[in-house]
């Protein structure tokens, strides 16, 4: 049982989209504990939570690329997006507008008709 090229692209976005929100989370939680009240406990919750999610985006995004047939420049895009925050969120939108997450003509015509 292989996964389809759409699976793959949604996958992607869903784990590219919490990885993003960790990152909020994480940020937030660096302003409260270094210019609030001094409280870790937002670090203590986003930071392994951004780090599982950093993870699954590189490996998703290394799947997808290999799945989707991407070549080496949106793969690199890809890959250096989780570094800045939400710059997952840019990558997703760009793969999206320049076609990249959306199934080739050969993938859909070997899809089954729902």
């Amino acid at each position: 049982m292989s996964i389809s090229p759409r699976v793959t692209a949604t996958i992607f976005r869903v784990v590219a989209v919490i990885e993003a929100l960790t990152w909020i989370g994480l940020l937030g939680g660096m302003y409260v504990k270094y210019l609030g009240s001094g409280s870790e406990a937002g670090v203590h919750l986003f930071g392994p939570l951004h780090g599982g999610a950093f993870v699954a985006y590189v490996v998703v995004t290394v799947l997808a690329a290999l799945h989707l047939r991407w070549s080496l420049w949106p793969t690199l895009v890809a890959l250096a997006a989780s570094v800045p925050p939400l710059g997952t969120l840019v990558a997703d939108w760009w793969l999206h507008r320049t076609g990249r997450l959306a199934p080739r003509a050969e993938d859909r015509a070997s899809e089954p008709v729902a």
